[in-house]
């Protein structure tokens, strides 16, 4: 069985789209890439916007390389149905790499197995793997920024086997999304700006990975999720079959579990997800900001206990969140701690709140329609500690 039958027969083992490329540059990839760093719409996130004439260049990395085998692997599974108070994205409930690894190495052994040299890449600095996947003709370009197959839309995994071995290149798929864009509309911030262009200083998904201070415009918008953001994925029409095959989820991680667990814990269910540093901090920020939009009163013994924290970070995402669930008894609590705070962050949050609160939870710039600083505030750098 020659390589290209033998990835045909992974494909259907595994509900896979496996494609072959070459190791050419992708000069037009840089300079988009280049273009949306000057315009800050990369939101201050790194990967490969890091070293994106590297991560546009696999030869620079991979100078030995013939080929590239790139694999689209579906991972939606058992719990993955629709749910609307889910409150981490489904990419990152569990380790959803585990099946694109198997994948990956059932190629990698086919190809190691005939003596060729091979190196296993995903979530890579050095590759870009949706233009790879684009090329390989695994997956289309989606008006969201996924790519996206036939079967499973935009829920698949990307990765590839890099290889000395010389394979027949496959065609790019012919494929779009026609005139739909629901995908659009369906962003809780508007960060899809145009079809294709997203702009991650407003994506709810990239704000929750950030450090420092969450832009107050948005943390209404963020809801009660805590990591990640399914909404335009949820949207798209070609993975809807996707989602109706599976059950919805019986039970999903509340704030109030992330709040109150020991960092060990939280390390644990935070294992795959990427956290700046890794410092636990950034995770219960994010979910001060689900509770507070939860509008549950009986959480305002916890957030008080939080707003007296020493880390100005948690002190003051929690007088957000008081302000946010409104009511006497959070008033209270917000100006009794305005008496006794000496930091000056805190004190502006707690001002902030003590109004929202009397406008029953309601901030002066929920309305406002406004875009987060291109630049990090005062207050946000020494916040992002």
């Amino acid at each position: 069985m020659d390589l290209v039958a033998a990835f045909a027969a992974i494909e259907d083992r595994t509900s896979s789209t496996i494609g072959v490329t070459d190791t050419n540059p992708f000069p037009e990839e840089e300079e988009r890439i280049l273009s949306r760093v000057d315009a800050g719409l990369h939101g201050g996130l790194s990967f490969t916007y890091a070293h994106p004439g590297t991560a546009s260049s696999p030869a620079e990395s991979f100078p030995w390389a013939s080929s590239i085998v790139v694999a689209a692997v579906p991972y939606l599974e058992a719990g993955d149905g629709e749910r609307d108070d889910r409150t981490v994205a489904r990419f990152a409930d569990g380790d959803r790499y585990d099946y694109l690894r198997e994948v990956l190495e059932q190629i990698a052994s086919e190809l190691a197995g005939r003596g060729h040299r091979i190196e296993v890449v995903f979530d890579d600095n050095r590759l870009l793997d949706r233009p790879l996947a684009l090329r390989a003709g695994v997956a289309w370009s989606g008006k969201s920024t996924m790519t996206l197959t036939p079967g499973a839309g935009p829920w698949i995994l990307l990765g590839s086997v890099v290889t000395d071995a010389k394979i027949p290149v496959s065609e790019p798929m012919q494929r779009t999304c026609g005139t739909c864009d629901a995908c659009i509309p369906a962003c809780p911030t508007d960060a899809i700006i145009s079809p294709g262009v997203l702009d991650a200083r407003l994506c709810i998904s990239a704000v929750l990975q950030r450090r420092g201070t969450i832009d107050p415009a948005l943390r209404p918008k963020i809801g009660s999720r805590i990591y990640g953001c399914d909404d335009c994925l949820v949207a798209c029409p070609p993975g809807q079959p996707a989602l109706r095959r599976h059950t919805p989820a019986a039970t999903v991680l509340n704030p109030e579990h992330v709040l109150t667990v020991e960092d060990e814990e939280l390390e644990r269910i935070a294992d795959r997800w990427y956290v700046p540093s890794r410092r636990m901090r950034f995770v219960r920020r994010n979910a001060l900001v689900a509770l507070g939009n939860s509008g549950d009163e009986s959480s305002l013994e916890l957030l008080a206990a939080y707003l007296s924290s020493d880390d100005e970070l948690l002190s003051s995402h929690a007088a957000w969140a008081i302000g946010r669930i409104a009511g006497p008894p959070a008033r209270a609590i917000l100006q009794s701690a305005l008496r006794t705070v000496t930091s000056e962050i805190v004190r502006a949050e707690l001002v902030a709140a003590i109004a929202a609160a009397a406008r029953g939870g309601v901030y002066a710039d929920e309305s406002s329609g406004r875009h987060p600083p291109t630049k990090p505030s005062a207050s946000t750098q020494e916040a992002a500690r």
